[in-house]
């Protein structure tokens, strides 16, 4: 009896444990849950798009001007004598984008409806002047020099496409005439073709891809038939594979991707150097601006392969921030799209989402070795004023259509005017934000009833 005694009270004990941690454990997952609903109250509110798309952009800008400082001193001293020219040409393109930014986040879905056609015609003629008076820049014809400033004709192509290709779908949607796969189609694709080719004369796949990318996306979004979709994506694969063969430097370059150390002084360098400083950097980093493959041994580290620059100063920490940011940004436009009842809106939001998305995609994928190097840069973080300034234009329309959403204009609308307005009322340029017109405090002046005339005559 005494030996069994300690392991009935053991066994007691433990049960009394288990029933007193019980409800502990309850409490702990309500707890979580709770903060699980309050999480998912919070992107229930109305400018949560909004929010998201500004908060992730902003990021993405003020990273992009840091790591173009950091990754472009040592060639910057190098051809100028000076650590910061190019730190200081992106500055300047960051601080033309943000009041363009700001000026189309705040343009009614009408007025983008209406620019879409202008800025596709602009686009398709300097892709047409770049084609025979380019400058050529590492063997390829992208550029285009206009009064001493060099801009690339094919990043604005991309959103005026997009604009131009949700106006056009969803005219035709609202005059239900997308019954037919030629309505669809024509003319969409044969524009979309005229783009590519243009800019497969100055030899950038990168753009292409993206541009056909966007066709797809408006197709899948606009509901076209299974049959037509996959015949569509099928044409897009085979045209890539022919764009590949036909030009022997990306048949390199594909050989390159697949196995780089066959090469590793030539076709593979630079991307045998990307890997370098990825691996270099480890889970942290090496520490901000102490980079060594900056310090010419990778091509581009700016523009083409800063992601590279990023994972060696900022280690896997860092590449995983931007990659959430553009996975937030991404959520955010399609979250747009779904919340509309306008095609317009849904179809533009699906469109310049996919643009943005699709680029980081295939920048993000060639520097880390599974996507052949088709020298296309990273949306708001890579060097360049002509792909810096039409992304921040092309989101600041997302912006725009993120304030059209219902819900958010009825949120709008109740917090009254906003601060630009205010700030001319106090100038005497408006009406609103607390300004009484003339007149106001006084009582309106009403006809005298018959009482209060037979009062008067009495007094």
């Amino acid at each position: 009896m005494a030996a069994t005694t300690p392991v009935s009270s053991a066994t007691g004990g433990r049960g009394a444990g288990a029933r007193r941690r019980t409800p502990r454990n309850a409490k702990t997952d309500g707890a979580v849950l709770s903060r699980v609903k309050e999480f998912t109250r919070l992107l229930d509110r109305p400018l949560t798009s909004y929010y998201l798309l500004v908060g992730s952009s902003v990021l993405l800008i003020v990273l992009g001007l840091v790591m173009v400082l950091s990754s472009s001193m040592v060639d910057s001293y190098t051809e100028t004598g000076s650590a910061f020219s190019l730190f200081l040409k992106q500055a300047v393109a960051a601080l033309i984008g943000i009041p363009l930014m700001l000026l189309a986040s705040r343009l009614p879905p009408r007025t983008l409806r209406l620019l879409g056609g202008p800025l596709l015609l602009v686009s398709i003629v300097l892709l047409v002047i770049t084609t025979f008076r380019g400058v050529e820049y590492y063997g390829a014809t992208r550029w285009l020099n206009i009064g001493g400033i060099t801009v690339q004709a094919s990043e604005p192509a991309k959103l005026a496409f997009a604009l131009w290709g949700a106006n056009l779908l969803a005219r035709k949607e609202e005059l239900r005439e997308l019954t037919e796969w030629r309505h669809l189609l024509v003319p969409l694709l044969p524009v979309c073709g005229i783009l590519v080719l243009l800019v497969l004369m100055g030899s950038d796949l990168g753009t292409s891809f993206v541009l056909m990318a966007v066709l797809v996306a408006l197709l899948w979004i606009i509901g076209a038939p299974g049959r037509l979709f996959f015949g569509v994506v099928g044409l897009v694969g085979l045209l890539v594979a022919i764009m590949i063969a036909v030009e022997p430097y990306r048949l390199k370059r594909l050989t390159a991707f697949l196995n780089p150390e066959a090469d590793p002084f030539n076709s593979g360098y630079q991307l045998l150097h990307g890997l370098y400083a990825l691996g270099t950097g480890g889970l942290l980093g090496v520490g901000i601006g102490a980079s060594r493959e900056k310090w010419g041994h990778l091509p581009h580290p700016e523009s083409d392969f800063i992601f590279a620059i990023i994972g060696e100063e900022f280690g896997l920490l860092g590449t995983l921030l931007v990659i959430g940011l553009f996975g937030v940004l991404g959520y955010s436009g399609l979250r747009v799209a779904a919340r509309t009842t306008d095609p317009f809106v849904r179809l533009s939001a699906v469109a310049i989402t996919t643009w943005i998305c699709v680029q980081a995609m295939v920048n993000i994928g060639t520097v880390i070795g599974v996507l052949p190097v088709t020298g296309i840069p990273l949306p708001f973080v890579s060097a360049g004023g002509s792909s810096l300034i039409p992304t921040m234009l092309g989101m600041g329309v997302l912006l725009a259509l993120a304030r059209n959403e219902p819900a958010a204009r009825s949120a709008l609308s109740a917090r009254g005017p906003t601060y630009p307005q205010r700030a001319l009322s106090w100038l005497g340029l408006g009406n609103s934000a607390g300004r009484t017109a003339p007149g106001a405090d006084r009582a309106p002046k009403t006809r005298p009833t018959q009482v209060q005339a037979r009062r008067n005559r009495r007094r």
